[in-house]
């Protein structure tokens, strides 16, 4: 039997899937099937977009697998989630339709205006919608027992195994971060866990065994793949001790097993997903062991994201958050304190980002005034986080929640605090090392260093795409930088790129391309006649030039 598994690209809370990201649960769907015995195809739905060989080749697949679900969708660069009309599309196949991922239990997209928004239900056009485990009910169907229930720990490791081949089919593998997850769940299942959060559905958290995890890094190394980022759950939750009281104290043993295992199989990229800053803050002794771990042994560039949601004690009390301002600054202070020194990246080894959600229960007009004194706080100390997500809370059902203040809050946020951080970050002159050019548009190419939460980087001038370059940032904007090639050469760089320097501008660039070439750095400084400026561009060629 022939098995398509099409990916629509997940974009979960602790599951990025929109290239140049790939999430777990397509490798486990395909696993299953080669578990089987069955033969399985993987394709994108950009390989449906461009009708692709690939794409004409499902035509004749017994099962179709659509795998979907943005939960917390964001705007991409490369490509965009499968739409709720593409996926209305592919149900039309005319062998087994099975619809899998997050969209299967909170629809797909959303009908209606303001308040009245509703997700798009699907279900009635698929012959099966899966919102538990769909790798382990394909597994069963293929045996002829359509069961739909949770894997278990064995067909986990196993299947992740047996499904790591099929990165090399996707187009982006030079360049592509890979998903592992290291567990399920949540420490805090107990109570609920946060309000809108799909994570303590799953239960009493599962951890994976490091040897696991290290054996699937290494199947998905040998098919090409490079990039990693390690999820699934918080990082200082596994194998926590006391897992079912709620806050469990950090077992930096396990953690420093779990890194180790993972960095000696020598990824290019070693990033981490999220971090419980209440149990940072609970806990801090072996807290700090295992960010000191995290420095030792991951990629510098990374981000823990911290769940803050809200500054406002009364909307965590009434979304069982789980830190309060305190205990999320206190965590901000102690990441900044280890992991705050630029890397082999250009960027600073490990640094907390934030997480806002609006639309919460119990909001009022003060939870903007407790959120923007959170950030002002965060400003005035002199920390650093490396990104702020702020996004409308998005509940269980898959209903959307609004506020009357959220597009007030991320405008104050854009223009106060992402500015400035941004520039701490990554300040002017800064070289960013291997930066991969993803896009043009219009005059710009775009491009990213693969990581958890990359930065945004312009180049103003022609750059040829799909290369991976050195850059050095130029200027910034509240979320991303504009930067040109490092080393630049004065004799040979575009006049966009020159013009791009600070102090440089369009006229003095056309002066320099009119004086070229330059045998010496004294010549540029004559050509000009202004030494502060000269000095800001001869930073950007580097030591070494001219040869």
């Amino acid at each position: 039997m022939k098995v398509s598994v099409l990916d629509g690209y997940t974009d979960e809370p602790s599951s990025l899937g929109v290239p140049p990201y790939m999430a777990p649960l397509p490798r486990y769907i395909a696993g299953a099937v080669v578990d089987a015995g069955h033969e399985v195809e993987y394709l994108t739905i950009d390989d449906r977009r461009s009708d692709t060989p690939l794409w004409k080749g499902s035509a004749t697949a017994d099962v179709l697998i659509v795998v979907a679900g943005a939960v917390v969708p964001g705007r991409y660069l490369a490509t965009m989630p499968v739409s709720p009309r593409e996926a209305e599309e592919l149900s039309d196949h005319n062998g087994v339709t099975i619809l899998a991922g997050s969209c299967a239990a909170m629809g797909i997209g959303s009908r209606g205006k303001g308040p009245s928004l509703t997700p798009i239900e699907l279900s009635d056009l698929y012959d099966h919608t899966v919102s538990m485990d769909p790798d382990a009910f394909v597994h069963n169907l293929l045996h002829g027992d359509p069961e739909k229930r949770r894997r278990t720990p064995e067909e986990w490791d196993r299947w992740a195994l047996k499904g790591a081949r099929i990165v090399r089919e996707r187009q982006d593998l030079d360049h592509m971060m890979v998903e592992i997850e290291a567990a399920r769940g949540c420490a805090r299942y107990g109570s609920g866990g946060c309000s809108f959060c799909i994570e303590p559905l799953a239960g009493e958290p599962v951890f994976r065994e490091p040897q696991a995890v290290g054996e699937e890094v290494g199947a998905l190394m040998l098919s090409g793949a490079r990039f990693f980022r390690l999820g699934g759950a918080d990082i200082f939750s596994y194998k926590a001790k006391g897992i079912d009281e709620g806050c469990p104290e950090p077992d930096p043993g396990s953690v420093e097993d779990l890194l180790n295992t993972v960095s000696a199989k020598g990824p290019s990229v070693f990033h981490l997903d999220n971090a419980d800053p209440g149990l940072i803050a609970a806990h801090p002794e072996p807290s700090r062991r295992i960010l000191r771990s995290i420095v030792e042994h991951c990629t510098s560039g990374n981000v823990l994201s911290l769940g803050l949601e809200s500054a406002d004690p009364e909307v965590m009390e009434a979304n069982n958050l789980n830190a309060t301002a305190e205990e999320t600054m206190d965590a901000v202070r102690t990441i900044n304190e280890v992991g705050s020194e630029p890397g082999p990246t250009g960027l600073p080894v490990l640094l907390p980002g934030l997480n806002f959600i609006t639309g919460l229960r119990g909001e009022s007009k003060a939870t903007m005034d407790a959120n923007t004194a959170f950030l002002t706080e965060l400003i005035d100390e002199g920390l650093m986080v490396r990104r702020i997500n702020i996004r409308q809370v998005v509940w269980r059902d898959g209903e959307v929640g609004r506020s009357r203040s959220a597009f007030k809050f991320k405008e104050w946020t854009r223009e106060n605090v992402d500015g400035p951080m941004l520039e701490r970050v990554a300040p002017e002159g800064q070289v960013l090392k291997d930066v991969y050019t993803e896009v043009r548009i219009g005059n710009v190419v775009y491009g990213r260093q693969p990581a958890s939460y990359p930065i945004l980087v312009g180049l103003a001038y022609d750059v040829p795409l799909g290369r991976f370059i050195d850059v050095a940032v130029t200027t910034h904007g509240f979320r991303s930088i504009t930067a040109v090639e490092y080393p630049l050469d004065v004799n040979s760089a575009p006049m966009g790129a020159l013009g791009s320097i600070p102090g440089i501008g369009r006229k003095r660039a056309a002066r320099l391309v009119r004086r070229r070439p330059f045998t010496f750095r004294e010549e540029v400084v004559d050509a000009l006649e202004d030494d502060e400026v000269a000095r800001s561009l001869l930073r950007y060629t580097g030591p070494d030039w001219p040869a």
